[in-house]
């Protein structure tokens, strides 16, 4: 088994060891954030299973819509047709990122193998065959990748062998992607799956370097990290989504990677470095003033530009200045909450606080103690917690039970929520709720701004949701909300 700062050869065959066993990666936890770096810290840390579990997210559902969303790729799911319904959201993703970035509208590439009873027991190797020629032929892929399910993966369909035949061929890499759902309960690992394979079959050695060009791992927000970086004389090379294949063949020519949010790009940013050598930036990502500072510096280092970064860190934070000060007063002793994906929330946690705001409580879908550079340096939590202070802090893995059952006891002036699924948690209990559908919007010093004043028309404005209040009934019975959030968690173990 590979420790936490070797990952296994993406040039092998295995399968990528699961975030459970890469990183220790727990899905339970109630206590506070010091509390939890602490442990993480120690190796003290011991995962809380739940004996009650209301909903989840499927790895192959990460896998699938992250390989969708590469423009001249195709992707196969091997899988029943019940799972080809998220293709529509997918597809959604696909055309609001698009909007986001200027790009033609187009529909995202994406074939299901409708595997049935009759397959699970004689075998869909043919209708896979099919899938993957009808891939090439109908979106001209110049990479094709086939995703596995539960259904697939428990009996045992050979991906690899008829992706190694494919890919001799089509003469374009086509890829299997061993993200079965059934393996974990952390979404999270079908990102690594995702990008293991672009590892191990799209990037290619470096035949140039780019001294200005940065890889940066995000999702499908606009780019502003290229007015971040710019003052430096840098240019961002967004990846994956919205990325061509070409592009992903020369990840290994960039001068650095950084990432939106470590959650997503762990494995892909140590791979990058282990295996091409491209350095990653180890520093949590922009969010917050401290982070922002120190991230730039970071990457200043790493990119020979240390005679710039000093002067571009100063005048950034004097052009905020007003602004900022203004949002502080509007959010002065105001008290928020936020629910979002583990490292991404902990960005939103630093700005709120830049902003002004009282941290009561926050809460991540899960929690990597490390990412797998193994650098202590990497940790969001800590960073947050070292700078701003400790905070009550739990790991829901997304449960609305747990999260209603939280906001109700804690009823913050505002919720920050990452996944519109759960904004409703927070409006019908008549809580001003801003759901991050940019995820990019608060990266930088221009970040603190553009978020204060997304958050402010809620602040401002309540009359949604203290009417949705007054007229929704929660579905949950007094008995459960008279109980402590975090009941159905076991002891640690």
């Amino acid at each position: 088994m590979s420790s936490a700062n070797e990952l296994p050869s993406v040039s092998g065959k295995r399968r990528l060891p699961l975030r459970e066993q890469r990183l220790r990666t727990i899905t339970g936890y109630a206590g506070t954030a010091a509390d939890l770096v602490a442990k993480s810290r120690d190796n003290k840390l011991h995962n809380r299973s739940r004996s009650f579990t209301q909903c989840g997210t499927c790895s192959s559902f990460a896998a699938t819509l992250i390989l969708s969303l590469i423009r001249d790729a195709a992707v196969v799911n091997h899988a029943p047709a019940g799972c080809a319904g998220d293709f529509g959201l997918f597809n959604l993703y696909n055309r609001y990122g698009q909007t986001k970035r200027g790009l033609a509208l187009s529909n995202a590439h994406l074939i299901s193998t409708n595997f049935n009873d009759s397959d699970a027991v004689f075998g869909a190797t043919e209708k896979l065959w099919d899938a993957i020629r009808e891939a090439r032929r109908r979106f001209e892929a110049r990479a094709i990748f086939v995703t596995a399910s539960c259904v697939s993966g428990i009996v045992g369909e050979d991906l690899e062998t008829v992706v190694q035949q494919a890919t001799r061929e089509l003469g374009v890499p086509v890829l299997a992607i061993a993200c079965e759902g059934a393996c974990s309960e952390v979404w999270a690992n079908g990102w690594d799956a995702a990008f293991d394979a672009i590892l191990r079959g799209i990037v290619k050695p470096a035949r140039s370097r780019r001294a200005d060009l940065v890889n940066v791992i995000n999702f499908i927000g606009e780019d502003y990290f290229a007015d971040l970086l710019r003052p430096l004389g840098l240019v961002s090379n967004l990846v994956v989504p919205f990325a061509t294949v070409e592009q992903l063949e020369r990840l290994s020519e960039s001068a650095a990677t950084v990432q939106m949010c470590p959650t997503l790009g762990t494995h892909l940013g140590a791979g990058l470095e282990q295996e091409f050598g491209v350095p990653e930036i180890r520093h949590p990502p922009p969010y917050g003033l401290d982070a922002t500072d120190a991230w730039l510096r970071e990457l200043a280092t790493m990119t020979d530009r240390q005679s710039l970064v000093e002067q571009v860190i100063i005048g950034q934070r004097e052009s905020i200045q007003d602004d900022l000060t203004s949002l502080r007063k509007l959010f002065n002793g105001a008290r928020a909450f936020v629910a979002a994906g583990p490292a991404h929330g902990h960005g939103f946690m630093a700005v709120l606080r830049d902003l002004g705001m009282q941290l009561v409580g926050a809460c991540g879908w899960h929690h990597d103690p490390v990412c797998d550079h193994g650098d202590p340096s990497g940790d969001t939590l800590n960073q947050v917690v070292r700078n701003n202070g400790d905070v009550p802090y739990g790991v829901c893995h997304k449960q609305p039970f747990e999260l209603t059952n939280l906001l109700r006891r804690v009823a913050p002036d505002v919720l920050v929520v990452r996944h519109p699924s759960l904004a409703i948690c927070g409006a019908k209990l008549g809580i001003p709720t801003f759901f991050v559908d940019d995820e990019h919007l608060a990266i930088g010093y221009r970040g603190l701004i553009r978020y204060g004043n997304k958050i402010a028309d809620w602040f401002k404005n309540p009359a949604l949701e203290r009417n949705l209040a007054k007229h929704t009934r929660l579905p949950y019975s007094n008995w459960w909300l008279s109980q402590p959030a975090h009941s159905f968690l076991s002891a640690e173990t």
